[in-house]
């Protein structure tokens, strides 16, 4: 009981909580992971980095805007999570696209208005991109063959920021057979809250 009560008051001595009480489909960091520096342009043009992190949790998905299936079905998704949460604290949602050679600013801003016009939308070079994308533990790939209707294979996972700008957790997509893999809004939303709180 002494060890038990030791701990619990190391814990809050440090600052630290338990473990969140999270679903299987999060991957949570006890010890959250730096985001090494970065610039995005967002759907206005205007640069984004690390600062925009800061002070607000942030939800990003990678997708494109030729997207058929799985990049509007998550944001719509995600739309529903941030009305949800954003009157409880700040939450900031974040599209990633990962075809900067058709995804230009005008066609990102366009899309991302048929979700929540607060939403960002940003996107680099791939010579940016990538490393961006690979430090927060998502992948994408783009066909070789590059016709004007091709696909970009990309993670369908949504990554967590917090306010001090490092990653917390990763939201894992539900996989049904003969289903397009997506979150599921409702336990991301019970997990995040979970989280936060």
């Amino acid at each position: 009981m002494k060890k038990f009560i030791l701990i619990i008051s190391m814990l809050i001595l440090f600052g630290c909580g338990p473990a969140p009480d999270v679903s299987e489909k999060v991957v949570w960091y006890p010890k959250p992971k730096d985001v090494n520096a970065f610039e995005l342009r967002d759907q206005y043009g205007e640069v984004v980095s690390n600062q925009d992190f800061t002070g607000k949790w942030n939800l990003l998905f990678l997708g494109y805007t030729s997207c058929p299936d799985v990049c509007p079905m998550t944001l719509l998704k995600l739309t529903h999570v941030y009305q949800s949460v954003k009157s409880k604290g700040d939450l900031q949602v974040w599209f990633v696209s990962v075809d900067p050679n058709r995804d230009t600013e005008e066609k990102r801003l366009a899309y991302i208005k048929h979700f929540d016009p607060d939403f960002k939308a940003v996107s680099a070079e791939h010579s940016a991109l990538f490393p961006f994308v690979r430090d927060l533990g998502l992948i994408y790939a783009i066909n070789q063959e590059q016709t004007e209707e091709y696909y970009v294979d990309h993670s369908a996972s949504v990554a967590l920021i917090n306010p001090k700008g490092q990653l917390e957790a990763i939201f894992k997509p539900t996989h049904t057979a003969g289903a397009v893999p997506t979150i599921d809004d409702k336990l991301l939303l019970a997990d995040l809250e979970e989280i936060i709180n």
